[in-house]
């Protein structure tokens, strides 16, 4: 069995799979790490490997936990993927993404593919049908857009998500709802457009914390999956494994 770890900013997403199958899986806060993690191999002693990838920092503590009950991969830029990068500064590009665009080369493999991760920041990555990673785009999300409207003006609210009545907001709430949720919607199908200008046969997988509540609404067809890169981290794995 594995054992999955996405660590972002603040949360850390697990996962606990046999083969490719979901067994388990949870969310908590990265001061949480330690104990949530132990708990997890105290309950799952079938677990015997286990597969990292951070955009932030992971104490040292919970790295050695681990290494001490399992065989850990920590996927990094320096890892083997299954894509020609061809971004001009690969050294910038986000492990997450990275993670997302080989999960997308595996699991979809001789299709063009664009992965759009909807979470605090919104990401789109590429990749061509003969496994030529591209780029993208990144702009922010449907947290980020509302606290920006709060705080970067006098008088609006900040507000929590919600699906605008309208798009015609009749008061300034309603506004802000529309705005900030059919702003992203009409974004994601406008990039979705461009890129079938261009590649008229495409594979979207839309992914994170507000896929399910943006996959309602979008026009274009999509495979929704808010565990797409968890997914992604148990494939990625078994092809280091495979190609070692």
């Amino acid at each position: 069995m594995l054992l999955a770890i996405d660590v972002g900013n603040t949360r850390i997403k697990v996962a606990v799979f046999e083969k490719h199958n979901i067994l388990f899986q949870d969310v908590f806060l990265r001061e949480e790490a330690s104990k949530k993690i132990e708990n997890i191999f105290k309950k799952n002693s079938k677990i015997t490997e286990s597969v990292l990838s951070s955009v932030g920092k992971l104490d040292v503590e919970v790295v050695d936990l681990l290494k001490k009950h399992s065989d850990l991969n920590v996927i990094s830029s320096e890892s083997r993927f299954p894509f020609k990068n061809n971004y001009e500064t690969p050294k910038t590009l986000g492990i997450d993404r990275m993670v997302l665009a080989s999960g997308a080369t595996l699991m979809y493999p001789n299709q063009n593919r664009l992965v759009i991760d909807a979470g605090t920041c919104i990401t789109y990555d590429f990749v061509t049908a003969d496994d030529v990673y591209l780029g993208g785009a990144i702009s922010p999300g449907l947290r980020l857009r509302y606290e920006a409207l709060h705080n970067y003006t006098a008088k609006l609210p900040l507000l929590e998500l919600e699906q605008p009545i309208h798009y015609i907001g009749n008061s300034t709430k309603q506004a802000i709802h529309s705005g900030v949720v059919n702003g992203i919607l009409n974004e994601i199908d406008g990039f979705v457009g461009q890129y079938r200008q261009q590649y008229q046969v495409l594979t979207i997988i839309l992914t994170g914390g507000d896929a399910d509540f943006l996959a309602k609404n979008i026009k274009s067809t999509i495979f929704a999956n808010p565990n797409f890169l968890l997914e992604s981290l148990s494939h990625i794995h078994h092809y280091k494994i495979e190609n070692d």
